[in-house]
């Protein structure tokens, strides 16, 4: 993969200095965008700005046949044969909530997650427990590796109306044996919900082969724009699904007393739909489908690999998830002993230009289960190269040198004043001194000015 022409397809990687730009490694919670998916949405507001499926002229018959262009093409990427099973959201979190307070409960019901689940897999379930009487049950991952299905089988062995999973962990990259879960769900007369987030940007996935019931995406992860996700189910879950909002293009005719829905996917699509989002979505697609997800995954893992051999032997330097980076190809997460999660990651920024997440990644129960305040994460994606990997590796060296605590070890400390890979020197900026200072204060909590503005969200 051609990783240096593929950055050049990204604005927010040029620069107008001929520096190198930051070092983005936080594409786990955004993806940037690349000049094709810009194009695209221009080219709606500008050559077709339209009401798809409600005027005639010509502006609004070209924007409804791109429209469901995009669901065709959102299908194969997805492998779903029926394209009227993918449903335009605005983003994963709305998908999940969909099924979840769509579906036809009873008291008792059953519903198994994980035990790390993003809270937009989490609070919809414990809701619904609250307000409907549905029972939420965990089952335990192991720390180090990626499933345990003796524990799956025995959760399951209680009755089970639902399991909504993860497929990419956001918490620590590793990915869950998707096929044995829906197969063994399916065994006991469960369906599977699935937060698709993570893996989506890097692993192909046939959701017709693996028999999931229910995929939920979000655009901005993969490429695309905000604003847009989409639930890719099977028609048999969404005839079950009651809507959770109807109005404009849900229904087939109204009189001032009753109605009739329309078929699968419009009733759930209410309202006039983010036409050039879900297109600019598309781009985004096809921009995946030419590099190749496979040459994705191949870049990440080798970033990943470098970051971790550059870091080898430093003993205050704790990786979250699986040891190998195999295990977790897209993500590196780590804690830093005496090291605050916030300030590394303000340090990173201004002293190193990488930027990286710092908090409890919304999967604030994993965390109070440990007692534990947070993490950094760097996440990897098909623009970065081993230059950033460096940089991340000589930011952590340089703050542990700068942090009282154990010392470094091993010959992988810093140099001061080394420049970093492509002739960008590193910079001590105004304020990262500052930064490592509160981190050498235990009492001291991130919570103020920009260290603390992601401690509430997590």
């Amino acid at each position: 993969m051609n990783v240096p022409a593929i950055r050049r397809r990204f604005p927010a990687l040029r620069t107008t200095d001929g520096g190198r730009p930051p070092a983005y490694l936080d594409s786990a919670c955004l993806s940037l965008v690349p000049e094709d998916v810009l194009a695209a949405m221009e080219e709606y507001y500008t050559r077709y700005p339209g009401c798809a499926g409600r005027s005639l002229h010509r502006y609004a018959e070209e924007v409804g046949r791109r429209y469901e262009e995009a669901r065709e093409a959102y299908a194969r990427f997805f492998g779903r044969r029926d394209p009227r099973a993918v449903v335009f959201q605005r983003n994963a979190t709305e998908a999940i909530n969909l099924v979840g307070q769509g579906l036809p409960w009873r008291r008792g019901d059953r519903v198994l997650v994980s035990d790390r689940e993003h809270n937009s897999n989490l609070v919809v379930w414990q809701r619904l427990a609250e307000e409907r009487g549905i029972r939420l049950e965990s089952f335990a991952l192991p720390e180090a590796s990626a499933f345990d299905a003796e524990q799956f089988e025995e959760a399951l062995a209680r009755g089970v109306k639902l399991v909504s999973v993860f497929h990419t962990s956001n918490l620590d990259g590793r990915t869950l044996p998707l096929g044995e879960i829906v197969e063994r769900a399916h065994d006991r007369g469960a369906r599977v919900l699935v937060d698709g987030c993570q893996a989506a940007p890097h692993l192909r996935v046939d959701l017709d082969r693996l028999g999931v019931d229910a995929y939920a995406v979000s655009a901005h992860k993969m490429l695309g724009p905000t604003g847009v996700g989409a639930l890719l189910a099977t028609g048999e879950l969404l005839a079950d699904v009651r809507p959770l909002v109807l109005g404009g293009e849900t229904v087939e005719w109204t009189t001032l007393d009753a109605h009739a829905l329309r078929p699968a996917p419009h009733r759930f699509e209410a309202g006039l739909q983010n036409y050039a989002g879900v297109l600019g979505a598309r781009a985004a697609l096809a921009f995946l489908e030419r590099v190749g997800l496979e040459e994705v995954e191949r870049q990440q893992l080798a970033v990943n690999r470098e970051v971790g051999r550059e870091l080898t032997g430093e003993r205050r330097v704790h990786v979250l998830g699986p040891e190998g980076a195999s295990d977790r190809p897209s993500i590196f997460a780590f804690t830093l002993d005496g090291v605050d999660p916030h300030d590394a990651a303000v340090y990173l920024d201004e002293g190193h230009g990488v930027l990286v997440r710092s908090g409890r990644h919304c999967v604030h129960s994993y965390y109070a289960a440990r007692g534990l305040s947070g993490n950094v994460r760097a996440s990897f994606y098909l623009y970065n190269d081993r230059g950033e990997a460096h940089a991340l590796a000589t930011g952590v060296r340089e703050l542990l040198e700068l942090v009282p605590g154990r010392a470094a070890t091993g010959t992988s400390a810093a140099r001061p004043g080394r420049p970093a890979p492509g002739g960008r020197a590193r910079r001590r900026a105004a304020g990262s001194g500052a930064a490592a200072a509160r981190s050498a204060r235990p009492r001291r909590r991130a919570g103020r000015g920009r260290a603390g503005s992601a401690a509430g969200s997590g």
